[in-house]
């Protein structure tokens, strides 16, 4: 099989897998589980825990456990895009090619969905302890997880963007946000699937580099994409970082220098990864294949 055949293979047997941990549809809650299904439901690339599960079992893990947190982590990167289109932040009306959720279910539903998935997420991997007999790795595991979704990283990255809406701001002012708001999660996930998998201290710090490469890497075509793709190509509006006035590495360097700096970031993560010395070409193509993604 071709790259293209084994990733959507992958990506297929990650959504049977973190689906596997929504919650039934019943009761006087019922409407609200349905706006957080929905929206879980909606597609995506589910790179978080693809590459989450990918580093567990670059590092050698082959346990039941690491499903546990790859379903919180798109539960967390779900409620975080729930609440990016609400009309108070970004105010969008479709996503992954769909209504959003709060045109959906109402913005109060949405509201209440986004934090739904945020609390199921962390109770999901609390019910890790009853599969796993390593209770210190699971409580680091957790406290990686709620570091990268919280005030220090992808909360406090969305704090400094809607704060920057309409204002010139600094280079690193931009990289913080990239790194908190986007890549944050991919720390964890990448992080995440190496420590439970028992790779060594420094082994976590590579990867973390890795992540953190990645993430500013895609943040940045991200960026690109909303200049020159179309909304039927991307899946969501284009054109919403001007008209939310934000800052963006192209509108800051001008698009051929946010090419060069993906490939830049791009290429030290694949040297990084390298340094590993383990097999890993899938992953090698899969931070590949971000460069030059149409949505």
């Amino acid at each position: 099989m071709n790259f293209n055949e084994v990733l959507d293979r992958k990506v297929k047997e990650t959504e049977k897998i973190i689906e596997g941990y929504l919650p039934r549809e019943t009761g006087y809650q019922k409407t609200v589980i349905e706006a957080m299904n929905y929206s879980f439901k909606s597609g995506g690339k589910r790179l978080r825990p693809l590459f989450m599960r990918e580093f567990y079992m670059l590092f050698g893990g082959g346990k039941k456990v690491i499903e546990y947190f790859m379903a919180a982590i798109e539960m967390i990167h779900t409620y975080s895009l729930i609440h990016d289109d609400l009309p108070a932040m970004d105010n969008d009306e479709y996503r992954r090619g769909r209504k959003t959720t709060h045109i959906v279910y109402g913005e109060a539903m949405g509201i209440l969905a986004g934090d739904g998935l945020l609390n199921l997420a962390f109770e999901t991997v609390s019910n890790s302890f009853d599969v796993f007999d390593n209770p210190v790795k699971i409580g680091k595991a957790i406290q990686i997880l709620g570091k990268k979704a919280g005030i220090y990283g992808m909360i406090g990255g969305q704090c400094a963007d809607i704060e920057s809406e309409g204002k010139d701001i600094a280079q690193d002012k931009l990289m913080f946000i990239h790194l908190k708001k986007t890549a944050a999660l991919l720390e964890a996930s990448m992080t995440i699937g190496a420590l439970l998998a028992g790779a060594s201290d420094n082994e976590i710090e590579i990867v973390e580099q890795i992540a953190q490469d990645v993430g500013l890497a895609f943040q940045i075509q991200d960026d690109i994409l909303d200049v020159v793709s179309t909304t039927e190509e991307l899946g969501k509006p284009v054109g919403s970082d001007e008209k939310n006035q934000k800052t963006t590495f192209v509108t800051m360097a001008g698009f051929e220098e946010a090419a060069k700096e993906v490939e830049r970031l791009s290429k030290r993560a694949q040297d990084n990864l390298s340094a590993l010395g383990k097999e890993s070409s899938f992953i090698s193509e899969l931070i590949g294949s971000l460069i030059n993604r149409k949505k």
